[in-house]
């Protein structure tokens, strides 16, 4: 399933929605028209309005969910009563993450572009709450940077409390994959010693647009990623060249951090950044950047001047 979070041009008010045949259902609106007419659905089905609801359904939440999208198929008329095209929709952030953990230097290449040594342990750093924005939403240039890069990148939304778990069983905890753009103000990120503040400005974490479900990636390591700008592609690469794989991140992380349903990791980009470019190659007003994930899809921004 691909799943987003989402608004209406009629409404403010925060939609689940699930990808059908190239149309967004709202969930909620889908399980009322289905209990009017049809086999009931679970009773929270019928006013859920986020991710996070269903994050924390767990497994069986999305057995109910799945049993729900089933009756589409019985009813063509039911889908059509709760769809929306995704022209017609304004995408929210993926999901309200609670923590976005992400990790540097994770592809050998970009480490290289950057002159630093391959790290020997995962390094990790942290995007506050305020950094998170959506698919089609503004980058927002900020007036105390004029270093602005981007990087595409491969985030894992956690599905389950995970606390001290082992490799093996780390990918139990994944609820499912989206694309981040981790932009980062590089005279901040270096002139501050630490990385908080030049990761962490306003719209500075595009997440989504939709969450794909665990069930639907079956090699997380082996997805092409690219980072676009303005149509050129300007990084390219394969999850399968990170150095710490995903499983390995989330059982590294978890040994000290407890995983909560809802957090992010974004798992690092690979080489192709501006910053190290000769000449560097800076975001600026009017540039589109799309991070594009093999089966995933592709997560668009433009970039806009500062805000009063």
């Amino acid at each position: 399933m691909k799943l987003a979070q989402f608004k209406t041009e009629n409404s403010n008010q925060q939609r689940l929605g699930a990808l059908v045949d190239e149309v967004v259902c709202d969930v909620a609106e889908l399980a009322r028209a289905v209990s009017a007419s049809g086999p009931e659905p679970a009773s929270w089905l019928l006013d859920v309005s986020s991710m996070l609801e269903l994050v924390n359904r767990g497994p069986a939440g999305l057995d109910e969910l799945k049993a729900l999208l089933s009756n589409i198929q019985a009813s063509a008329g039911r889908a059509a009563m709760t769809a929306y095209s995704i022209e017609a929709i304004e995408f929210l952030p993926a999901v309200a993450a609670g923590k976005i953990l992400a990790i540097g230097r994770n592809y050998v290449d970009h480490a290289i572009e950057g002159g630093a040594e391959p790290p020997k342990a995962p390094l990790i750093f942290n995007k506050l709450p305020n950094a998170l924005s959506a698919h089609e939403a503004p980058i927002v240039l900020p007036t105390i940077s004029t270093a602005i890069d981007y990087e595409a990148e491969l985030a894992v939304l956690i599905g389950q409390r995970a606390k001290q778990v082992s490799e093996a069983e780390a990918l139990d905890y994944v609820f499912g994959y989206t694309m981040m753009n981790d932009v980062t103000a590089r005279d901040l990120q270096r002139g501050d010693g630490q990385w908080t503040r030049g990761k962490s400005l306003d719209s500075f974490a595009p997440l989504g647009p939709f969450i794909t479900t665990r069930d639907e990636i079956s090699n997380v390591q082996s997805l092409k990623i690219e980072g676009i700008l303005n149509g050129q592609v300007m990084q390219s690469s394969n999850t399968a060249r990170m150095i710490f794989k995903v499983p390995y991140l989330i059982s590294y992380i978890s040994q000290g951090i407890t995983l909560e349903p809802g957090d992010v990791i974004a798992t690092g980009t690979p080489e192709g950044v501006g910053f190290f470019r000769d000449p560097p190659v800076l975001l600026k007003a009017k540039d589109v950047f799309e991070v594009k994930i093999e089966k995933l899809g592709t997560l668009r921004n433009a970039v806009v001047e500062p805000t009063a």
